[in-house]
Order: C-alpha cells, then structure tokens, then sequence
C-alpha cells in the first residue's frame, strides 16, 4: 500500500461498526473525554473576559470591551514583573531542587540491601504526599509564628530574641522551597527508583569487574539511564512553571500583605482579584497570560529537545 493511500486509510472517519465493535473501550475512555470537556475545553470560552471590564450587572456579553488594557496595566503597574519573577523563579527552584532531591534520594534507597528498611523507609519519605495543604501550614504557623512556635520558644529558651518570621519577606523564599521538596519528594523518588530497578543487573555486574566503585557506578550507569525519564519529568513540568502551588502559598502565607513581595505568584493574584477585589478582567488577563506563556515554553523547549535528540521529545 502507498503511502498516501496509507494516510487515507488512518484519516478515516469512525464508522458505526466499528464503534459498536469497540464500545466497551469506548465507554471506559468516556469519563476522561467528558472530564476534559466540562473542566478543560468549556471554561476556554472564559478567555473572553480578560478583554472586558466586567461588570456583574451587564454580565458576560454585556460588559464593556476594553481590548488589552488588562494587560497593558498589568505590566504598566509592575505587578506583573514581580509575579514573573516570583512564579518562574520558585518553580524553577522546585523543578530543579526537587528533581536532584528525589534523584538522590532514588540512588541511596536502590543501593540498600535490607528490602524491609527500604520497605519501611518509602513508606515514611512517601507519606507526606498525603498530607493536605491546610495541615502544611498548620505546620508551618505552628513552626514559625513568633508567640509560641518551636523555633521561638527554642530562641527564648537559648536566651536569645525571638525572630518574627511573619514580618521578615527574605525568611520565606527557602521556608518555601523546602516545604514544597519535602512534600513531594516520596512521589517522585518513586517514579526514578522504579527506573532504577529495571536496569539489567548485569550491567552493574560488568561495571564491578572492571573496578568502577560505587560512585562511578551511580556515574557512568545508573545517571545515563535515568536521563530520559528526567528530561520527560522537566519537560512536563516547563509547562506548569507559571503556574505556581496555589494551596502551598496560601495555606502558609495567606493574605499577609507584608509578605507579598517575596511570595506573591500569578494563582494567589488571580484569587484575589477574583475573590477579593473582584476584579474579573484584571485576574482573566493574568490567568490567560499565564496559559497562553506556558504553551510557548512548552512548545520552544521541545523543539530545542527534538533538535538534540529526537527520541526524547515529546512530540
């Protein structure tokens, strides 16, 4: 068969047939189809009020078309370098700090002889995961608050002044990126030591007799082949890097003005203007921006993969 008439063939349209032949299939796929539908493709129609000055009176084909103003006070205003700058910069810290954390931890679990303490010691690094947000900050107040958190009652203890973590911005950024690594660090430890274990042994084997030592063997084995599934992790999550972990910066920052300088990101903006200031088209306008920015990124940096190596690409 040509190749054209090949094309043909797979452009075919589905046929009653074969959709009754495969309805079971059909059916279990319908959930997902209809998820994306409600969640994901009908909200896009949304997109519209981030040219408009929203008014709930004249509601959503009514309210005044303003064209780009949204955007152009946005970035006129400065609020939106600085909600770059703390989006791209915390997920960047998240993308690269948490991906080295779990890589490590992955290696150390692989390389334990005692299968019960490794049993025991996923067990213990995956259960944050499952912890909520909301207990998270709890947490967290109950860490740094300067009334009678642990870390001030030890300063007091120690003789020395307490510390009011609640007014210091510069304290939170590493705060931050810590809670964010601890909490996902058994997840993705997970997916790497399941890469690991499905290394032929025979290579370490190899590796060993010709006198690698151990860190050689981490090295010049086991790094190569977690390679891929590394590239294929950053390049899912270069696409979510503007958009930052609503919950996380919430639930342990909340709406403390002071702080907002040094941990504000476009969600907790966007829920503002929604929620608080009411201001549709402003947190639309951020909201697009931030979708729009992200398939940019996504789409150039797989270019630039599919450039260097092709199987390790996307698409």
């Amino acid at each position: 068969m040509k190749k054209g008439t090949e094309t043909a063939v797979m452009l075919k349209p589905i046929s009653k047939s074969h959709f009754l032949k495969n309805r079971t299939l059909w059916l279990m796929i319908a959930p997902t189809l209809v998820y994306f539908l409600i969640f994901c493709y009908l909200p896009m129609a949304g997109i519209w009020l981030a040219f408009t000055k929203f008014n709930f009176r004249q509601g959503f084909f009514r309210s005044p078309f303003v064209g780009l103003k949204n955007f152009e006070f946005l970035f006129k205003s400065g609020i939106m370098a600085i909600l770059l700058k703390n989006t791209v910069l915390y997920n960047l810290a998240f993308l690269i700090g948490g991906n080295v954390a779990q890589m490590v931890c992955a290696v150390f679990l692989s390389d334990l002889k005692n299968k019960r303490f490794v049993k025991v010691s996923q067990n213990v690094i995956f259960l944050p995961y499952f912890i909520s947000w909301v207990l998270v900050g709890l947490f967290s107040y109950a860490l740094f608050n300067v009334d009678n958190g642990v870390i001030n009652s030890m300063l007091r203890a120690l003789g020395l002044n307490s510390y009011n973590f609640y007014l210091k911005p510069g304290s939170w950024p590493p705060i931050i990126v810590f809670f964010q690594i601890w909490k996902g660090l058994g997840y993705g430890s997970v997916i790497y030591l399941s890469v690991i274990t499905g290394i032929e042994q025979d290579i370490y084997e190899s590796a060993r007799i010709d006198g690698a030592t151990k860190w050689q063997q981490v090295r010049y084995v086991t790094l190569p082949m977690i390679k891929p599934t590394f590239i294929l992790l950053v390049m899912f999550n270069l696409g979510s890097i503007l958009k930052g972990q609503f919950q996380l910066f919430y639930q342990i920052i909340g709406n403390n003005g002071i702080l907002f300088n040094a941990t504000d990101i476009i969600d907790t903006y966007v829920y503002r203007s929604l929620m608080v200031n009411f201001d549709i088209g402003m947190g639309s306008a951020a909201g697009v921006f931030q979708s729009v920015f992200g398939c940019i990124l996504v789409l150039s940096v797989n270019a630039i993969v599919k450039r260097v190596n092709k199987d390790l690409a996307l698409f």
